[in-house]
């Protein structure tokens, strides 16, 4: 595979100008911060749910990705973004985790007429195209790269998810919304983990007990608004105290299939995610805010 600084210096070979920065949007998924209102379908309103210490909880896979990208050049006033994107499935087997699955792929951002340029440069690169709609821009061509970016990594994990689920019988946890793909919404053994709160399924008091939900509690089970053709059901789940910290502090929204919607299943899967908070491999930075 070819290096950066290799793509940078073939770039300038063909009088492209060379960049080595990561754009602000590498990291992750880009969300509209808004309030978009669930319906209840636990109660009449949203309720924090004590939850007692579990002991049966199941094997578990996890899913995740990652994602990295750089500018390499530019093509007039138009970018070329390369990235790297990767997701795996780790499985824990007695008490360690090994990695089952893994799929990593390398892509090249930016307008039809730039990748064309740079085509020798770029070889054997996936290319994606970024809207030539109207004229270059390199901060508007930058956000539409972090949002194709985006949508490739989770196309990746989804497809990587759904091919682990048709060979396994597990339980698996994605990071991300469940209803980011139909397989994984009416997946029984799928369950979704999210750390984003862009989007809130409240206003008023129940977002207010929503937000304060204390540590090992679980809010009301509800169904998201969402434009998908791929309904289930959620429920927040406090990880860690946040007082003195930040509301969202510990702080994850679960999703399910709607057949594993119901408040005693709801229950025994938080239970489940509330036993994770003590890791038995290494844990990752970010373990203690949230998983």
């Amino acid at each position: 595979m070819k290096t950066l600084d290799s793509i940078r210096h073939a770039l300038g070979g063909l009088g492209l100008t060379r960049a080595s920065i990561v754009p602000e949007a590498s990291g992750g998924r880009l969300e509209e911060a808004c309030i978009s209102l669930g319906r209840l379908v636990e109660g009449t309103f949203l309720e924090a749910v004590p939850l007692e210490p579990g002991s049966d909880t199941p094997p578990l896979a996890f899913l995740d990705g990652v994602q990295r990208s750089e500018i390499v050049g530019y093509s007039g006033a138009a970018p070329l973004v390369v990235a790297d994107i990767a997701a795996a499935v780790r499985e824990r087997q007695g008490r360690r985790l090994h990695t089952d699955m893994e799929e990593r792929r390398r892509l090249v951002l930016g307008r039809p007429a730039a990748l064309a340029v740079a085509a020798s440069a770029l070889e054997g690169m996936e290319q994606v195209s970024l809207p030539d709609d109207a004229p270059p821009h390199p901060v508007r061509d930058l956000m539409h790269a972090a949002q194709a970016l985006d949508r490739c990594r989770g196309a990746l994990e989804i497809a990587v998810g759904v091919r682990y689920r048709a060979s396994s019988g597990q339980w698996l946890i994605v990071d991300g919304a469940l209803s980011e793909s139909p397989r994984w919404a009416s997946d029984s053994r799928t369950i979704a983990v999210s750390k984003s709160h862009s989007v809130l399924p409240f206003d008023g008091p129940d977002l207010e007990r929503y937000l304060r939900l204390p540590p090992g509690h679980r809010s009301s089970v509800f169904e998201p608004h969402t434009r998908s053709l791929a309904p289930v059901r959620a429920w927040a789940l406090r990880l860690w105290p946040w007082e003195g910290k930040d509301l969202l502090y510990g702080l994850v929204r679960v999703e399910v299939a709607p057949s594993n919607g119901t408040p005693e299943t709801a229950s025994r899967i938080s239970q489940w995610l509330l036993a994770e908070r003590t890791p038995v491999s290494a844990p990752d930075r970010r373990h203690k805010k949230n998983i």
